[in-house]
């Protein structure tokens, strides 16, 4: 199933956009055994223990039990969860659920033992095997496995996609609801400084996924700042042509304070102000009324492909 870029306002050609269920499971996996691709769902966690287990049961039994009982070839080939630091017990109810739990600490100690997103997302690529890898947050409530058929299929049905982007909706949780760095920030500095990508719905979604080819060849932000950040890079080395999103429907998770997001805001920017090349020198500091001021810094991990 292959599907045309758009054209954005400017003329250029924009990304592949696909609506909820454009992919069925049956169909992504006549596809996936017909090319021989492996699949690796990735999970970064860190004190989920609440919800990645019900995350990596529902991968487990319906794209990789189900698939087999259905199909004969799983749609998921293995399922990985990065335990980034947890004090909780996310490595024990992963494990449990299914998954290989892999301890972030321990892998490419010699890069950094630092906590973060994108480094757990970094080693993730690093220890999974898949020729795609999908990434999935460890804190969806109600988690549905077609958010990695919409993902996939939008991979394995199109050999002229490398990146793909979900989006979703986010109701609102007691009158709050998702999506405020992203309106507020992200697409603003997008539209300034990367006007290509306007039309990304979810920018800073944690759900996407991409060919191993290209996932080694880019680097990634340690923080918050990884998923904008991997967005421009995955266009710039691939072409706006070869990125795609997918509607995914309905997402549901908590919905952070601003005081938790203003960190999150902040590395979020330095992420696109530095693939702007116009980011200020030296760790950025966050300053709030009555708060010690909370350096947020920007570290990045290699591409995998020159280690």
């Amino acid at each position: 199933m292959t599907m045309t870029p758009m054209t954005t306002s400017s003329g250029q050609r924009g990304v592949r956009s696909h609506l909820e269920h454009a992919f069925d499971l049956a169909t992504v996996l006549s596809e996936k055994a017909a090319t021989g691709i492996t699949v690796s769902a990735c999970i970064p966690a860190r004190n989920e223990d609440a919800t990645v287990g019900f995350v990596v049961a529902a991968i487990r039994n319906a794209l990789v039990d189900g698939a087999l009982a259905s199909s004969g070839t799983p749609l998921v080939d293995e399922i990985v969860v990065v335990d980034d630091h947890s004090t909780d017990d996310t490595a024990a109810v992963a494990r449990a659920a299914g998954a290989r739990v892999v301890d972030a600490a321990s892998v490419l100690a010699h890069h950094g033992e630092g906590h973060g997103k994108g480094e757990a997302l970094w080693k993730s690529v690093h220890e999974s095997t898949g020729d795609i890898v999908v990434w999935v947050d460890a804190d969806i409530v109600d988690f549905d496995p077609d958010f990695i058929v919409g993902m996939v299929g939008a991979l394995v049905c199109d050999t002229e996609v490398d990146f793909v982007k979900g989006h979703y909706h986010r109701p609102e949780a007691n009158g709050v609801g998702g999506g405020r760095v992203t309106e507020l920030l992200a697409r603003p500095l997008l539209s300034l400084y990367f006007p290509e990508l306007a039309d990304i719905v979810q920018p800073l979604a944690g759900e996407y996924a991409g060919r191993r080819t290209l996932l080694e060849r880019l680097p990634f932000v340690v923080g918050y700042g990884v998923d904008v950040a991997l967005l421009i890079d995955a266009v710039r080395v691939a072409g706006i042509e070869r990125i795609a999103q997918v509607d995914l429907g309905v997402r549901h998770h908590r919905n952070r304070s601003l005081d938790e997001l203003g960190p999150q805001a902040l590395a979020v920017g330095q992420a696109v102000l530095d693939r702007a090349g116009v980011r200020p020198d030296g760790t950025a500091i966050l300053h709030r009324p009555g708060r010690e001021p909370l350096p947020v810094p920007m570290h990045e991990r290699p591409p995998l492909n020159t280690l």
